[in-house]
This record gives C-alpha cells, structure tokens and sequence, in this order.
C-alpha cells in the first residue's frame, strides 16, 4: 500500500464561479449498443452550475491517502464539499478531527460518533469526550481523472 505522507490532510480550494459551457449529450452516452441519432441532441451546461448550490458554502479539496477507496474516493481525486449541509448518518463528511482534517462517512448512533474509513486497512475513529470534532462539510461530488 502506498502511503501519501499523513492521509489526514487534505488541501482545500474555494469555488470560483466561472462562466465557461461545456458540450453536454442531453440523451446520456450509452454503455450498451450505440444510438447515433442521439449524438446530435447536444445542449450547453456550466459544470459550475451543476456542481456548486451556494458558492460561500463551497469548497473544494483533494484527496490525499486511500482510506476512502472503498467509497469511491481516490487519492488524488478532488471533492466538492458544501459546508451548508447538515450532516446525518451515512454522510461522507470532511471533518476536523483535533487538529488535522479528514474525510470519513458519518456513523451516528445514539451513543457516539464514528468515522468510518472505507478501507479495511483502516480503523474506525471512536469520537469520544476527549476528541474535538467539528464537521466541516459534507461531500457533494467526486472529481476524478480517468
């Protein structure tokens, strides 16, 4: 496993709304058999527009460390985080955790807070008395390279 120096910190970036439209292929591109009389039924969209609600709010940061892949988050892969989101249980959330930000998925129960990695290489964070936590922001979308 490669390790990505301290996987508890991420770098964060605010949001920017710009004005640059994209080509979008309203009908979706198919994974199965090809429809080429939907290849020319294209709108314009603003990838900010589809990604940002509320630029206060909007942060985005880059993944750093694997204990996410489970979930879909790749180091490396850049996050759309909206800090205006409660969190709830099952979240994946950016938090700060005594001194150094993470992102975890929200376990609540009635007794305690967990974040939950998904890795198995891993360990579940236990929140307890001793332990600041604040969450930050709650993931909105994963940006990756293929």
């Amino acid at each position: 496993m490669k390790k990505y120096g301290n996987d508890k910190l991420l770098t964060f970036y605010k949001s920017i709304k710009g004005d640059i439209q994209l080509e979008y292929v309203e009908a979706g591109i198919s994974a199965g058999f090809p429809s080429p009389a939907d290849d020319f039924r294209n709108k314009r969209i603003s990838l900010d527009e589809e990604l940002v609600n509320d630029k206060r709010t909007t942060y985005y940061a880059r993944v750093n460390g694997e204990s996410m892949i489970g979930a879909g988050l790749d180091h490396d892969d850049l996050l759309v985080i909206d800090k205006k989101i409660p969190p709830k249980d099952g979240k994946i959330a950016v938090c700060y955790v005594d001194g150094e930000f993470t992102v975890k998925r929200l376990k609540i129960t009635s007794e305690c807070v967990y974040l939950m990695p998904a890795n198995e290489s891993y360990k579940p964070i236990k929140i307890t008395e001793d332990k600041q936590l604040l969450v930050w922001g709650i993931v909105t979308y994963v940006i990756k390279k293929v």
